[in-house]
């Protein structure tokens, strides 16, 4: 074991020489101080070496609650690819290394150590007081995020059925602006595709025609009736557009109402 952590800190100092030339002299002290002592320790470097992931605004913003278990996973993960540490939430920590291992599974052990404790800190942060009393006894953070998972989790089945429910039920009304209900109707539509619950494209423009108000029975009638094949984003383009000539014509369409009604006037008064 003394030779394997002997060659584990000779690997640790080769990466560092090889990628923190840039360094201070501070650090290149600490690096020699470390070597001499033969005690040498990632994480300590890495403090040192990286500065604070930008992406943890996401988590210090959005802060697990009990009830946005979904999403702030998805805000977890994105935090910890940019680290290349999402591993850790998946799988087990290794508890001992195995007699007669390698230089290279003696780093790649203490590696995940140093790893699991920095996620286990993240996930801590990320969560309110109250629910992060319930999580830090334990070490290890895939031990943490099954035990979240086991009471926060919400099923694909529940997330299917929600969003179908809006969906199929979401209306527009009169007056109200053609893009924005397209946008929103476009995002569920990527939410069924994340959900690998996907409708085939009619359908999906089926309902999006379904939905729109009296005003647009022109443009549903006309769509349906030249059987045309569009995207979902080139639907809702078309819908803008048509959205805009009709507010143009509308004025013009009031004068020339306005203009016969004071003829027929004139003529009364005949």
């Amino acid at each position: 074991m003394e030779a394997c952590e002997a060659n584990s800190i000779m690997l640790r100092l080769r990466y560092l020489r090889e990628n923190l030339k840039d360094n201070d002299k501070k650090f290149g002290q600490l690096a020699v101080n470390a070597q001499v002592a033969g005690q040498i320790k990632r994480a300590d470097l890495d403090t040192i070496q990286m500065s604070k992931n930008p992406l943890t605004i996401l988590l210090e913003t959005n802060k697990f609650n009990g009830t946005n278990y979904n999403d702030w996973l998805r805000n977890l993960r994105i935090v910890l690819d940019f680290e290349n540490q999402t591993y850790i939430l998946d799988k087990s920590l290794p508890e001992t290394l195995l007699e007669g291992s390698t230089s290279k599974q003696c780093v790649t052990f203490e590696r995940r150590h140093e790893d699991n404790q920095k996620v286990r800190s993240i996930v801590l942060a990320s969560m309110t007081n109250d629910i992060q009393k319930q999580y830090d006894r334990h070490d290890d953070a895939a031990s943490i995020m099954l035990r979240m998972k086991e009471v926060y989790a919400v099923s694909d089945k529940h997330i299917r059925y929600a969003a179908t429910k809006v969906f199929f039920g979401t209306k527009m009304t009169e007056e109200s602006s053609v893009q924005e209900h397209g946008i929103k109707m476009l995002s569920l539509v990527e939410k069924f595709e994340d959900l690998q619950a996907r409708l085939d494209n009619d359908t999906y423009i089926n309902v999006i025609l379904e939905s729109l108000p009296p005003s647009y029975d022109p443009f549903v009638i006309n769509y349906n009736m030249n059987g045309l094949e569009k995207t979902i984003s080139e639907f809702i383009n078309m819908l803008v557009q048509y959205e805009a000539t009709t507010k143009k014509s509308a004025p013009s369409v009031l004068v020339g109402e306005a203009s016969t009604s004071k003829a027929k006037g004139k003529g009364s008064r005949h």
